[in-house]
């Protein structure tokens, strides 16, 4: 049994490069699964956690937020999410002893990989001002230090709380109600850097800015596309639906710069014939060029509307608002310009179009590969102006379907975590609770930044995440940190974040989902929202990883009682003694939300209310589902110059970075590496195993540098690249967001080469 931490960093630049993978899954995840889960926990605390993940007695997987049907297998795991569950279920810990040992300057020095696999921080950890180590700190005292500096503020707004999506609802309510108790809006999340497009988009066409599709949804479905995603690594439970829906009859098209394997073929390790042979998935792969799917969409809709019979006359007529508008843009769709903005030929563009004529109900799902561009709004519009013209939406197996990432980023934001609350919220809240929220928008991540590097903001509290790790412009990003007063952060391992601090810094160790939850009524259980609306309960089994640990909910409690002290009229005390009196409070402030403790004690949970898809009914300014004509746009990329997008790597979920192989790729212990179409590598003069600096252009003129990438010749779309977050978000500009949601466009950065 290993389960202690590497001693040294391995070198990451240097990796072995062999063919890309052209399945995914099978019997290599299980032996990787298994490898990792023992390193990590050794084997009886192996059985003792996944046996318990996603199941209805158990806890939600803190990875990704792909739901579970109402019948599970005993393995209701996948690969990634059995790396999150042994990383935060393992017996390795982050002690005192450890940040004596490790001075502040070495842990910057250190890779985001090394500090992960430290293991789980044990104390609450203070870093004094002009201190060069963190020293060990009582929770009482952490919380005056919080409360010193936020009464020192001469504004609520200079202060900014930054929520993960792994936070439940019942922590995020609560931190939310604190914010707002406070004073401030400034309630910045990881939504903000994935899927605020997708926000942004449904809102203002549907009326309600989540996906309309249940995963029943997706098992009756004629026609599925996914685009911008690789369920593969992202999402990879999500491969069992689609070979289910297969399996009924389904076509899949795939719109992507690059091939992916568990879309070429998944092999299905929960049953003997699957792990041995697998499902094609793909029946139509459009390798499109990064940023070309809203020139794509919009041709699509122009065939579509030219084809006799194609329209859903009656759902246009009775349903949407807008048509003419959208026909008339869409009129003007040609031919030649989006063959060069997409990169694709005509007749797999045509072929793509029969499939759609073909299908009764079609789904759409998508993730960052549309969401992260600055024309991403625009995009998801059009593929919702797709779906409208088709009918698609309010019927079975037909909709929308953004993919979240993280395990409650959905549930964070029905919780009210968001900088532009609508008022009809702020007014539920405030009734409430007799308090009176402030009205005025606050910053999102990227004005959070902002104000932090100008001076505007000095204190930052992250519950969870790796805000440095995950945000663009690594350089200023790691600036407008240090200049903080305080900086925050309640987490269960290290990351990078808790070596970039302000002047003073705190980390806070809080309870993982593995761990039990013992407060004074008893034991307690937290909730959670899946991607498509679903919410759960999710209970620990593990004893915590230390007897100094705090939960979510506990430490935002005692934070408000620090802070805001007798003033506050709010039941902080009996919020943080039973879970279920937040309960009884969200079920009064939300809709959706009635009679939550009774609903949630069900096997399985329920689902919250969807007008569009339950109804038909669209809550936007018009009454009724709106098609949207914006002009199509995609980036123009000079000569010499490619088109980079960030991704993960296998090994890896969001910034926390599990091994050093990206196997489905064929690169393995390495992560510094660039993947270039072998054509452009030769135009560019990029041989094959040489080293080459990323220097990202942008309007400013600033010159953001990544230094030190292998070239590996890859099959990726013409004119693309493509490199590992958070490596290359020193590349991706501050300035540089998509139109109305401001989320960093990290998937279409220009970039030149130049040798290391």
């Amino acid at each position: 049994m290993a389960t202690k931490p590497p001693a040294g960093d391995p070198v990451q630049d240097a990796p072995h490069v062999g063919p890309p993978a052209h399945a995914a899954a099978g019997l290599p995840a299980i032996g990787h699964t298994l490898k990792i889960a023992n390193e990590q926990m050794g084997l009886l605390r192996t059985a003792q956690t996944l046996l318990k993940v996603n199941q209805k007695n158990g806890f939600d997987c803190p990875g990704c937020a792909w739901p579970e049907g109402d019948k599970r297998h005993t393995a209701e795991f996948c690969e990634n999410g059995a790396k999150a569950v042994a990383e935060e279920a393992t017996l390795r810990r982050v002690t005192p002893a450890f940040f004596a040992e490790h001075p502040l300057a070495e842990l910057a020095g250190r890779s985001g990989y090394w500090l992960g696999q430290q293991g789980r921080i044990t104390q609450p950890m203070y870093l004094p001002e002009g201190g060069d180590r963190y020293e060990p700190v009582s929770w009482e005292r952490a919380f005056a230090i919080i409360a010193e500096e936020l009464k020192a503020l001469s504004s609520p707004d200079e202060a900014v709380f930054y929520t993960s999506g792994r936070t439940s609802n019942e922590a995020a309510f609560l931190f939310q109600l604190f914010a707002r108790e406070y004073g401030t809006n400034n309630l910045p999340d990881c939504s903000n850097m994935c899927h605020e497009s997708s926000g942004s988009a449904l809102s203002e066409t549907i009326g309600i800015g989540k996906g309309s599709v249940s995963l029943e949804d997706l098992h009756q479905a004629d026609l599925i596309i996914v685009a911008g995603q690789n369920p593969g690594t992202n999402h990879p439970r999500m491969l069992s639906a689609l070979e289910k829906a297969k399996a009924a009859g389904a076509k899949i098209i795939s719109v992507n710069p690059l091939p992916e394997a568990g879309m070429e073929r998944f092999k299905n390790p929960q049953t003997p014939l699957g792990m041995l042979k697998g499902t094609p998935l793909n029946d139509l792969f459009l390798q499109i060029r990064i940023g070309g799917d809203q020139a794509l969409f919009r041709l699509l809709n122009r065939l579509v509307i030219e084809t006799e019979g194609a329209l859903d006359e009656a759902f246009i007529r009775e349903h949407t608002h807008g048509y003419d508008a959208l026909a008339a843009a869409a009129k003007e769709a040609d031919w030649d310009e989006t063959l060069k903005a997409t990169g694709l030929t005509r007749p797999e563009i045509e072929r793509a179009l029969a499939m759609i004529l073909a299908s009764k109900r079609t789904i759409v799902c998508w993730a960052m590969g549309l969401t992260q561009h600055k024309h991403a709004v625009a995009t998801i519009r059009e593929v919702v102006n797709l779906l409208l013209l088709r009918g698609d939406i309010g019927r079975p197996g037909a909709g929308v379907c953004p993919v979240r990432g993280h395990s409650n980023v959905q549930g964070d934001r029905t919780m009210g975590i968001f900088e532009r609350p609508a008022p009809a919220f702020l007014d539920a809240l405030d009734r409430e609770f007799s308090i009176t929220s402030p009205r005025a928008h606050g910053y999102d991540v990227v004005r959070a930044i902002e104000a932090l590097r100008d001076g505007r903001a000095k204190v930052f509290f992250a519950m969870g995440g790796n805000f440095v790790g995950a945000t663009p412009d690594t350089d200023v990003t790691e600036a407008a940190m240090r200049r903080a007063s305080l900086t925050v952060h309640v987490s269960t391992k290290l990351n990078r974040s808790h070596a970039v601090t302000g002047r003073r810094a705190l980390i806070l160790p809080t309870l993982g989902r593995t761990d039990k939850d013992v407060q004074a009524s008893g034991k307690q259980f937290v909730t959670v929202e899946d991607s498509m609306g679903m919410v759960h309960a999710s209970r620990g089994n593990l004893a915590p990883a230390s007897p100094h640990l705090l939960s979510e909910p506990a430490i935002v409690a005692r934070m408000a009682r620090a802070v805001l002290g007798t003033a506050s009229k709010t039941p902080w005390e009996d919020f943080e003694r039973d879970y279920a009196t937040i309960r009884d409070r969200i079920a009064r402030v939300i809709p959706g939300f009635e009679d939550f403790n009774a609903r949630v004690a069900r096997p399985g949970g329920f689902r919250l209310p969807h007008a569009p898809r339950d109804e038909r009914r669209f809550p936007t300014k018009t009454g009724k589902a709106n098609f949207t004509a914006a002009p199509v746009e995609y980036p123009e990329v000079p000569a010499g110059r490619l088109l980079l997008q960030t991704l993960r790597s296998h090994d890896q979920y969001n910034t926390t970075i599990y091994g050093l192989d990206d196997r489905y790729r064929g690169i393995t212990g390495g992560r510094r590496v660039v993947m270039v179409h072998p054509d452009d590598a030769a135009e560019l003069g990029l041989a094959d195993g040489s080293y080459t600096d990323l220097v990202s252009e942008w309007k400013d003129g600033v010159e953001r540098r990544a230094p030190g990438f292998r070239v590996v010749h890859y099959p990726t779309a013409r004119g693309c690249a493509a490199a590992y977050y958070p490596e290359t978000n020193v590349l991706v500009p501050l300035d540089s967001t998509a139109d109305t949601s401001n989320t960093p466009a990290s998937k279409s950065v220009v970039v030149r080469f130049e040798p290391a």
